[in-house]
């Protein structure tokens, strides 16, 4: 049984920097899509970021380049999402999310087969 957990959402300013975890536990970390979704209230679940836990390639939604990073730590089977220069738009519940594949599918949410539970990022002006 796979298993996802979030951690290190909070409420921050405008401009201001978190971190979030996603620590994988079960199935075979190394042949995994791990992507970070958020979804804000009445709106529906969008793809932010995409690690390829094979070989760490990446790619971000053009509404987070230059501000969010995607990353790994292998040996720790934990992925990790880098939020600088936060905006209220970016107010959401992030989810980590698991696709067992040969590479990473698109970035929506029917193609990624398991979830944490969420974690919620709040930004203030």
């Amino acid at each position: 049984q796979v298993r996802l957990v979030e951690s290190g959402g909070g409420s921050v300013q405008v401009g201001g920097s978190l971190r979030l975890s996603c620590v994988v536990s079960g199935g075979t970390y190394s042949r995994y899509c791990m992507g970070w979704f958020r979804q804000a209230p009445g709106k529906e679940r969008e793809g932010v970021a995409l690690i390829y836990t094979l070989n760490g390639w990446t790619d971000r939604h053009v509404s987070v380049k230059g501000r969010f990073t995607i990353s790994q730590d292998y040996a720790k089977n934990t992925v990790y999402l880098q939020m600088d220069n936060l905006r209220p738009a970016d107010t959401a519940i992030y989810y980590c999310g698991a696709a067992p594949s040969g590479g990473c599918p698109a970035m929506i949410e029917s193609n990624f087969a398991y979830w944490g539970q969420g974690t919620q990022v709040t930004v203030s002006s």
